[in-house]
């Protein structure tokens, strides 16, 4: 700066135009602004706004000293005896300026003849505007100062945070003794025009995963109020100086540490940008990371916006606090907020204070959250405090005593499985706010249910599994962050809390479900076809009660409007009812029921199945839509992804004989396969289990066990067989069958889609191939089939797909099965 200052003396004295000393200011400043990224990053932004508001500070000195020089030439008078002054504002006023915040100046002055001043004014500003600073200006004399301050409350306010840069001391007396009285002019009216204001701007930018650290909660305009009130009030030049039974020093260290580094995300916020820019989006949490020296990966991103967080958190406390001392001889309650004030000296007594207030909607008033955190309590909740913790769940506004314990940061303290999800970050494109804030939002909705459908499944709950169900709701998330899946961590942090609550062990476990399946509901409502039935079965599965299903309905609901405002929409509430609809109708069906659960089982060990894993996505998803229950439940992932596998690269027929112990043939088609033509043919084995399997791409997957070893040789004709199969042929074999009518049962009302058919008579040859011939001729397709014999006995299943040949036809099918040839 000394050279640009001694080239700026050179011009002056060569009598160089104000462009020309301009653009020497204009090239140092680019210079600075070329560096500061680098700068910041070296110094990890310490005192970074203070230094930069010196170097404008600086820059406005010289070109003050310029327009004095071209004013006055070598006869330039005392600065005292000029009747002008320049007057930081704003963020400039306070030290705090930003780097791409607007550069707040009041050129202050006294009408006195002689002075040309106007001219010098207007110097000055030509020279500001020619240097490309971002420049917002006032100019005033003193005696207009307190009525322009009448006009609006910013102008108020910028004025009551003034700060000298340079110019005429006298001006700046009188200037000061103008901020005084108009600090005095009805302070009762801008308090409250301030409180209102901020109100306004917390509902406008709440606390979420792109917080506007300037506006928003817990923001800088947060802190600067309590500056604004306090400078008002008691003149101070910061908070710090504030009375201390006002501002309490340990509770100003942990304020001022928080402030520290908003300031330096901030700066790091416009360096990243290159403008102005107070909302910290997700996708500039990379780079401001980086910038303020976190590792360069996921771990040190969410490190990072868990601080942001924390540090609203801490302002948002304090301030609130602070203000209510600054303002309560000011302001009357409003009584709309039903303020809880401290009668208790103990945090356990606190809290049953709270729970006694609990019947409606209630805040803690600022005194009480002072109390709360300065309480005497035990190092951990000992049993006494876990009897009233337990009681929190119970009362009809929970939200309001979980978001006391939010607000005082003991949340953490009061329910630790929500430990390490305070404050963290959710980097999934789909919650908007902190796990921690999210949980809370899911109990304030399932404690304003506004679905009156949904209201009257809560109602019809006793109180202690609506305790149980909240717990649920508030715990739901306690697991992420971990490397394991946090629905598994979660059900596990439930359960152990859950047992220090005495919640009785049938709830605990329906606790655990909920927790363990908690984003089932809606995934499956908003992803899969809800009139499939296989899709129902396998979600009713997990729910296997109307209470389950009540619960997990409700949960879901709260769960989704806690994401944010448009998650539950009218569009998605309408699918989640129907899956909840035609989950209670299959309720009854249990042995359904459990065959999807079972799946369900397998389907899960299947997906941790390295094998499975190696998979595309779209081939993984074909595997679990397979229709067949029964592959899932005979075989294990091992032995379903080697029949995936095989099934991926079959064009027309894959078949595998092995003949060990028994003669077993297992065949995956494409094309027609005349299976009771195949059948017939080994009509002189005895068959003693077969399975068909649906599987996807139109394939079926057949394997059929027989009684009997067979020579090298009959392998040979086997597979001949195998082969003529998938030939056209019109050969038809004669079966002499011995079956009663009353061994053949026929539900077509098994399920939507599917009818069954069970067969139970004496084993006969032929008799399974004469089955499947009359399926073929009749066009019957054949989902699953289990084949059994046992001591002479066969007891054969067959699901098959409701496409009308089946079901139109029972009378005719069950004639020919029971009609001898």
């Amino acid at each position: 700066m000394n050279k640009v200052k001694a080239k700026i003396e050179e011009l002056l004295y060569e009598n160089a135009a104000d462009f020309e000393i301009a653009k020497v200011l204009k090239k140092d400043i680019k210079l600075y602004f070329d560096t500061l990224e680098e700068t910041f990053a070296t110094t990890g932004g310490k005192d970074f706004l203070v230094k930069h508001t010196k170097k404008i500070d600086t820059v406005l000195k010289i070109i003050y000293k310029v327009a004095l020089r071209s004013m006055f030439g070598d006869y330039t008078p005392m600065k005292n005896s000029i009747p002008i002054g320049l007057v930081a504002l704003g963020s400039y006023g306070r030290e705090q300026l930003c780097v791409y915040s607007d550069i707040d100046l009041m050129i202050v002055y006294k009408e006195i003849p002689g002075y040309n001043l106007k001219e010098m004014i207007e110097k000055m500003l030509y020279i500001l505007w020619d240097t490309g600073l971002k420049l917002g200006h006032r100019v005033h004399t003193v005696e207009e100062l307190y009525e322009v301050s009448k006009t609006d409350i910013t102008i108020k306010t910028a004025l009551i945070e003034s700060r000298f840069i340079e110019g005429s001391h006298f001006i700046w007396t009188d200037t000061q003794n103008a901020i005084s009285q108009i600090r005095h002019d009805d302070l009762k009216g801008f308090i409250q025009l301030k409180l209102e204001e901020q109100e306004k701007k917390h509902r406008r930018f709440p606390l979420t995963m792109e917080p506007n650290i300037k506006e928003g909660v817990g923001g800088f305009r947060d802190a600067n109020l309590v500056f604004w009130i306090g400078k008002a009030i008691y003149n101070v030049d910061s908070i710090k100086d504030l009375p201390a039974q006002i501002v309490d020093e340990k509770e100003y260290r942990s304020f001022r540490i928080a402030l520290e580094f908003l300031f330096r995300v901030r700066s790091a916020l416009h360096l990243a940008t290159c403008k102005k820019e107070d909302k910290l989006r997700l996708d500039l949490i990379p780079g401001i990371a980086r910038l303020l020296g976190y590792e360069e990966n996921k771990q040190g991103h969410m490190k990072f916006a868990k601080k942001v967080t924390e540090s609203l958190k801490v302002i948002r406390l304090y301030s609130c606090i602070w203000l209510d001392k600054l303002t309560k001889a000011y302001v009357a309650e409003n009584p709309e907020k039903n303020f809880v004030y401290p009668e208790e000296n103990d945090f356990n007594g606190l809290l049953k204070q709270l729970c006694r207030h609990a019947s409606k909607p209630f805040h803690a008033h600022p005194s009480f959250l002072k109390k709360l955190i300065t309480s005497d309590k035990p190092e951990r909740p000992d049993e006494e405090l876990y009897k009233t913790i337990a009681t929190i769940f119970h009362q009809r506004y929970s939200y309001s005593i979980l978001n006391t314990l939010s607000y005082t940061r003991l949340i953490k303290y009061t329910i630790p499985p929500i430990k390490k999800v305070v404050d963290l970050p959710q980097f999934d494109g789909y919650h908007h706010y902190a796990v921690d804030i999210h949980s809370l939002r899911c109990i304030y909705h399932i404690e304003h249910i506004q679905d009156s459908f949904i209201q009257k499944l809560f109602d019809a709950l006793s109180d202690e599994e609506k305790a149980m169900l909240k717990l649920v709701t508030f715990l739901h998330d306690a697991g992420k962050g971990r490397k394991r899946d946090h629905h598994q961590v979660g059900a596990s942090l439930f359960k152990v809390f859950a047992s220090k609550l005495h919640i009785k062990n049938e709830l605990i476990e329906m606790g655990e479900r909920l927790i363990l399946y908690h984003t089932l509901m809606s995934n499956t409502a908003q992803r899969e076809d809800l009139y499939n039935e296989k899709v129902i079965f396998s979600f009713a599965s997990h729910f296997p009660s109307k209470k389950l299903l009540d619960m997990i309905y409700i949960l879901t609901y709260a769960d989704m409007r806690g994401v944010s405002k448009d998650t539950y929409n009218s569009f998605n509430a309408k699918l989640i009812k129907t899956l909840y609809k035609q989950s209670v109708e299959v309720l009854g069906r249990t042995a359904m029921l459990d065959e999807a659960a079972k799946r369900a089982k397998k389907e899960n060990s299947l997906k941790k199945y390295p094998e499975f894993k190696s998979f595309k996505k779209s081939e993984q998803k074909k595997i679990l839509q397979i229709p067949s229950n029964l592959l899932f439940l005979r075989f294990t992932p091992k032995r379903i992804v080697e029949i995936s596998k095989k099934a991926f690269e079959t064009k027309t027929y894959e078949y595998h004989i092995s003949n060990a112990a028994y003669l077993t043939i297992e065949i995956i088609r494409a094309n027609d396969f005349n299976l009771g033509y195949f059948l017939g043919k080994l009509g002189n084995l005895d068959v003693v289990n077969m399975d068909i399997c649906k599987l996807f791409n139109e394939l079926k997957y057949f394997k059929i066990d027989f009684a009997q070893k067979v020579t090298d040789e009959e392998i040979g004709l086997i597979e001949n067989f195998i082969h003529q199969s998938f030939e056209e042929r019109k050969e038809t074999i004669s079966y002499d069958l011995d079956i009663e009518k009353d061994e053949v049962d026929i539900d077509c009302d098994h399920s939507q889609g599917y009818a069954v058919m069970h067969l139970k008579s004496k084993d006969q040859k032929g008799l399974l191939a004469y089955i499947i011939e009359i399926f073929d001729e009749m066009g019957i397709d054949i989902v699953t089939a289990k084949v059994h014999t046992l001591k002479k006995r066969v007891r054969d299943m067959f699901l098959i797909e409701k496409n009308g040949n089946f079901c139109h036809n029972t009378n005719k099918i069950i004639d020919k099965l029971t009609r001898k040839k």
